[in-house]
């Protein structure tokens, strides 16, 4: 399937709250039901990107759009492209200026969302751009992701410095200007507080619920969590090492 040209963001609106999912058929219209529950009354939407599923993802969210009124806008990969192509996509067809990342499976609790907008929100305008990082201190995962996890937060914090506990965590918050000067690769999810520190900005965490998955299946384990990470961190200490501080320019 084709994809459209993605819409010029409304700097004026409210936020979106971007999910990416693969084969999450039991799964992502609760979760987005949540999301609009916890959204409440506010100016926002749900923009889901289906990472090309096999299952019946993607009819189960377009069954359910009339239902949201507008509020649920889904985009479909053409081909199986993985978590930070979907966020990419997401941030691209986000109409908000506030963007909000969560993943599919219905671990992030959505419930957290307005917490982390409070303290992006009440940043002082003068101060450096921010990204507010969900910490998830109690974790519902099996052993063998809890333990891949703490083994590269732990390299990752000592080589990044990037102030961030739990960079795996999916929900995260920052402004969508901000995240379209990131550069952009595989797996970039993992690493936007780094990303966001070396553009002048800087992290903070919020610790949120952490849930069990109740259906489906995970899509990582150590070989393409742990391992494909430790590689991934050597070509954002590269990036990091390459960065320029322009002079403070102005047109005469």
């Amino acid at each position: 399937m084709t994809i459209p040209s993605a819409p010029a963001a409304d700097p004026t609106a409210g936020y979106s709250v971007v999910i990416p999912c693969y084969n999450e058929r039991d799964n992502i219209i609760e979760l987005a039901d949540e999301v609009r529950a916890a959204c409440g009354s506010d100016d926002f939407e749900i923009v889901v990107v289906d990472d090309c599923s096999t299952d019946d993802t993607l009819a189960r969210l377009q069954a359910a759009q009339p239902r949201f009124e507008g509020r649920l806008r889904v985009v479909r990969h053409g081909v199986n492209s993985g978590q930070s192509a979907g966020v990419c996509t997401g941030v691209d067809f986000a109409r908000g200026r506030w963007i909000v990342t969560l993943d599919g499976d219905g671990q992030n609790d959505p419930a957290d969302i307005p917490r982390l907008l409070a303290v992006l929100r009440q940043a002082p305008p003068a101060g450096p751009p921010l990204i507010v990082c969900g910490y998830r201190r109690q974790r519902r995962d099996t052993l063998v992701r809890r333990l891949s996890s703490r083994v590269a937060n732990a390299v990752r914090s000592a080589a990044l410095q990037d102030a961030t506990p739990d960079t795996g965590c999916g929900l995260k918050a920052l402004e969508r200007e901000l995240f379209m000067r990131l550069p952009r690769f595989n797996h970039m999810h993992r690493f936007l507080p780094a990303l966001v520190q070396r553009a002048g900005g800087k992290s903070v965490s919020v610790e949120v619920h952490h849930r069990p998955r109740l259906h489906g299946q995970s899509k990582y384990g150590i070989g393409n969590r742990l391992w494909v990470g430790i590689v991934d961190l050597f070509g954002v200490m590269w990036l990091i090492r390459r960065r320029f501080k322009p002079s403070r320019n102005e047109e005469v």
